[in-house]
């Protein structure tokens, strides 16, 4: 009988897989859970897999990988979806794709499944990125194909004894690691409706946060952040310790209406406190230690990266060169940056780099001044020649002007006003 490995994540939907996978297409299905942080109780998810009917159920603690190889790449290289998300959920999937085929390659499987739908982004991201590792691999998607409404769903679960909790349904599709929370559907489908503050987990209320700020300080080595307050922190513990500092001050809650692979538009509500915080203060020690160009060329990347991730398209060739540069930019971001986290904002008050490009001397407008500033007037003449040129052979002698003219005020009227 052929195999499948299912991306197993304990709730309804992909325990009506396992079931559904037998029926439909007469495979043993072999389960797969994937731990990037705050994953519910994991022994009991593997429990209920091969009670459910798996064939082997296999957890696996990714937390350290998904740090180094997803969330690190990403923080380098600022790339935050739509200036709006820090793409907790996209970074996640293609590291669950590639255990997906390591673990297909190791059971002898033909296939691969997940639990995604065909309106969402995850299904291109799980297809596209096993696909680009494992051509030969097969991917199944059932909720994608059986068309099930919820009340069908459970139906279906109930007459296969596959256990629905009592109360268990709620307004809200989630989905949560280490890096964010991500909440959509409900009461949230409505734009003009203010979240509820039940769709809020990970933080308070900025008006109910405390009226005392908090500081903060984060230290990089190479654009990657490894201590907090002078303490050395692992991935994990830094990131932990940065969302509860954070969402206990209300930081870090994003409302987006966003563009979707699939061509719609959806209103998403996210939670990431760590990183909001961690990218503010990374912005801030490349304003140090990039130089004009190379921060505004980077920019243009990052936007790149962003829509790569997003798109599900993180094991592709563009996106490794891309990285490729981020890296070699990271070189000297290295620094400590203080932050302010205060009823909702995360503000940079500080930073300091033995790689600054920042001189106080050539910045300052006291005594010790070390700025020519006599030269300026010939830079200012070549900066501004093509300019003027233009200006005199094309813009002066059309009748159009630039802008309307101004009114002057008479003398009597300046007084009134």
């Amino acid at each position: 009988m052929a195999t499948v490995v299912l991306a197993y994540s304990g709730g309804l939907d992909t325990s009506v897989c396992i079931r559904w996978l037998q029926e439909h297409y007469n495979m043993d299905v072999v389960t797969l859970t994937i731990d990037l942080g705050h994953e519910p109780d994991l022994p009991a998810i593997q429990r209920k897999a091969k009670q459910t009917g798996a064939r082997e159920a296999y957890v696996v603690d990714a937390r350290d990988i998904f740090i180094d190889h997803f969330i690190w790449p990403a923080l380098k290289a600022g790339a935050v979806y739509e200036n709006a998300y820090y793409l907790a959920t996209a970074l996640g999937r293609p590291l669950i794709a590639k255990l997906l085929v390591d673990v297909a390659r190791e059971e002898g499987a033909e296939a691969v499944a997940h639990g995604s739908t065909g309106k969402g982004n995850d299904q291109v991201r799980f297809d596209v990125s096993v696909h680009a590792l494992a051509p030969e691999l097969q991917v199944i998607a059932p909720v994608r194909e059986w068309g099930l409404t919820r009340d069908q769903e459970e139906a279906y679960a109930k007459e296969h004894g596959i256990p629905v909790p009592e109360g268990s349904r709620q307004p809200y599709s989630l989905d949560q690691n280490l890096w964010g929370r991500s909440i959509e559907s409900g009461p949230l489908e409505d734009p003009w409706m203010e979240p509820p503050e039940d769709a809020y987990e990970w933080t308070v209320a900025p008006e109910n946060a405390p009226d005392t700020p908090a500081y903060v300080e984060i230290a990089f080595e190479e654009g990657i952040p490894i201590a907090i307050n002078g303490q050395e922190k692992s991935g994990v513990d830094l990131i932990q310790e940065l969302n509860d500092l954070g969402g206990a001050h209300g930081v870090g809650r994003v409302d987006h209406v966003e563009n979707r692979v699939v061509g719609i538009k959806s209103r998403e509500i996210y939670e990431c406190p760590a990183g909001t915080i961690l990218f503010k203060a990374h912005e801030a020690l490349e304003q140090m230690t990039l130089a004009r160009d190379q921060s505004h060329f980077k920019r243009v990347v990052a936007e790149e990266i962003s829509r790569l991730v997003y798109g599900g398209l993180w094991f592709s060739t563009l996106n490794r060169d891309l990285m490729a540069f981020v890296d070699s930019t990271q070189r000297s971001v290295s620094g400590i940056v203080r932050v302010k986290l205060y009823r909702g904002q995360a503000t940079v008050v500080g930073r300091q780099s033995p790689h600054s490009l920042y001189r106080e001397d050539l910045a300052t407008y006291l005594s010790g001044d070390a700025f020519d500033h006599r030269a300026a007037e010939g830079f200012v003449k070549i900066w501004g020649l093509s300019t003027q040129v233009q200006a005199r052979q094309q813009i002066h002698g059309n009748d159009t002007p630039l802008l309307p003219q101004a009114k002057r005020l008479e003398a009597k009227e300046a007084e009134d006003a």
